[in-house]
This record gives C-alpha cells, structure tokens and sequence, in this order.
C-alpha cells in the first residue's frame, strides 16, 4: 500500500498543477476585472454578461450550427465506414482502423494547410475544374471549406468509439433476427444500430465538443473574420489581452462540456439498463 501511495503522490501533484491551479485561475480572471494581473482586481459578473451582447451571441450560434453540421456529416459517414470495417476480419480491421488514425499522426497545421492548397482559388480543384473547361468555384473562406477541414479532422473521433461497439456485438444476435423473419432494414436499426448506441454517443459527444472549441481550422479554412468560439477565446488571451472575458467564454464552455458529458453517461447507464 505505501509503495502504490508514492506511486500516485507524482500524479497528483502534476494534476494539482497542470488541472486544478489553472482551472481555479479561469474561475477566478472569469468574476474580476484588471486585465491578466491579478493585482488590484475587483469581482464582477459583467463578464458573463458581456457574452449576451449580439455579436459574441453570433459566435456562439454559428459555432453550434457548424458544430451540428459537422458532428452529422461524420456521423453518417463515419458509421458506414466503421459498420463496413467489422465485417473484414480481426486482422484486417486492426490495418483499416489504423489507416483511420493514420492522418490524426500528421500535425493538425499541416493537414489545414494540405486543405488550402486543394480548396484555394488556385488550387488542385479548381485547376482541374479549369482543365476540363469549367469554372472555378470559390470554396475558400466559407462554411463549406471549413466543415470539410472539421470533418476530415475529426471524422477518426467517430469511427472508433462506433466500431468498438460494432466489433463487441454478438453476431449471433443478428442471425436470430433474420430467423425470426425480419428483413435487411430491420435487423439493423432494431438490432445492429441498438448495439452501437454507446458508440454512436460517446462519438457525437467528441466529435462535437472538438469542432466547437477548436481555432486552427477555422482562422485558417474561413479567414482571418471567421471566428467561432474557439477563436473567440484565442482572440481574447492572445490579441485582445482581455484575459477576464477569455476566461468568462473558457469557463462556460467547460459546463458544456461537463453537462454533455454528464448526458452521456446518464444515456449510457440508461442503454446498458435496457439492454439488460
């Protein structure tokens, strides 16, 4: 016992410094005013009521609208691909899977940056668009240009949480369906995509919580004027220097986190209780 204590004793003094200090900082810049020094500060709620104004509303909006397009698009075609990898055998699906994580090795600026050279004006595309005799089409600084970066990014959160579900399902479930005369279209949404439910929610979860908070992508896909909350807090620690807003913005975002979080594991404990 004392030998696993003084194992643990490093872990929790990492987590004390790198979690909980920073996070008692955010709550604190999120109720003071003063800038990034905590000296002379005076406590306030006009931060939180800073983000009602309209325009930061607007960047809240849009981020949700994106980060619900975004979280559907990998949902379905995230789905058939991980539904489609279980039905390989063990050994392939560990290869197809690891083709799925591959691009998630390669740093998330560089892939923006492969994206640019596809979807600019004078990029891949439209150079063989004009090849062919078409027209070229702007794509760049768009919703469009940025749920293709969100979805390739981040389309790997959704296969694998699925496909842990898919590959733990009792195939024999399946047969006895089919015996019991049901067709293609039933066995599956009744037995095949009732299975995956934890899968399919853990991957929403992540897939939607990353779009909405992630700033790479968006600055570098929409433009410098594309800001969504991700950006919105960048803006604010690292241009603006308003420490106390960014933290405001930071710390709403972990609630949603943390109640999204919360859902999930209430939905699972609910599914696993069905199920049973």
């Amino acid at each position: 016992m004392k030998h696993f204590k003084s194992l643990v004793r490093p872990y929790i003094l990492w987590s004390f410094l790198l979690i909980v200090i920073p996070l008692v900082l955010i709550v604190l810049y999120s109720v003071t005013t003063g800038g990034n020094s905590l000296v002379n500060i005076q406590f306030t709620f006009d931060n939180f009521k800073k983000i009602a104004e309209p325009i930061y509303l607007q960047v809240f909006a849009r981020s949700f609208k994106l980060g619900i397009i975004t979280t559907g698009i990998c949902l379905v075609v995230g789905y058939l691909l991980a539904y489609q990898i279980t039905r390989f055998s063990e050994k392939v699906q560990g290869l197809l899977i690891l083709a799925v994580t591959v691009p998630m090795w390669i740093n998330t600026l560089l892939r923006t940056y492969a994206w640019i050279s596809l979807l600019s004006d004078n990029g891949i595309i439209n150079s063989i668009l004009t090849a062919i005799g078409l027209d070229p089409v702007t794509m760049m600084y768009t919703d469009f240009s940025v749920i293709i970066g969100l979805v390739c990014d981040l389309l790997p959160f959704m296969v694998i949480p699925i496909h842990t579900s898919l590959a733990k399902m009792d195939k024999s479930l399946i047969e006895a369906s089919y015996d019991l005369g049901a067709h293609k279209w039933q066995t599956f949404w009744k037995v095949i995509f009732k299975m995956s439910i934890p899968g399919v929610i853990n991957g929403i979860t992540m897939v939607f919580l990353l779009a909405i908070s992630t700033f790479v992508i968006p600055k570098l896909l929409g433009g410098g004027q594309y800001v969504l909350i991700g950006n919105l807090i960048e803006e604010q620690f690292v241009s603006v220097g308003d420490w106390n807003f960014g933290s405001a913005i930071s710390l709403i975002l972990a609630v949603v986190i943390l109640i999204m979080i919360r859902v999930t594991k209430k939905m699972e404990k609910m599914e696993g209780g069905s199920e049973q």
